[in-house]
């Protein structure tokens, strides 16, 4: 399972770098953490420093630049995402999809629901 980096990054000087726009989602208790809104558009570079953009950094990108709330520990634990929290991609669950490793692709809908609130 990939580390997840929540040091906040410094973003590319390379505009040539095309972006992807992805759905991001949350249920269970998680959207309280991010502004009490459930769905979130956003537009991410599709690489980063070279290689595809993942879902550790998407989950990187949540706590540094989403998520207003401080407590950070309720959704991300020793550099991974918390345990509890259900992920899906595309409607399937992201342990068919390789988990942190999956590479975000362009029009994806990412789904993160806590069932420690009976999500």
């Amino acid at each position: 399972m990939a580390s997840i980096d929540t040091t906040p990054r410094k973003a590319a000087d390379d505009s040539d770098i095309p972006n992807i726009s992805i759905q991001v989602e949350f249920s269970g208790g998680l959207e309280m953490l991010f502004s009490s809104q459930r769905r979130h558009s956003l537009s991410l570079p599709a690489t980063e420093q070279g290689t595809p953009i993942t879902i550790a950094s998407l989950i990187n990108h949540l706590c540094n630049h989403t998520m207003k709330d401080t407590r950070k520990e309720l959704f991300i634990l020793d550099d991974h995402l918390r345990p509890g929290i259900l992920v899906l991609i595309n409607d399937a669950d992201w342990e068919l999809e390789g988990e942190e490793a999956y590479e975000l692709q362009n029009g994806d809908n990412i789904l993160f629901v806590s069932t420690l609130h009976g999500g």
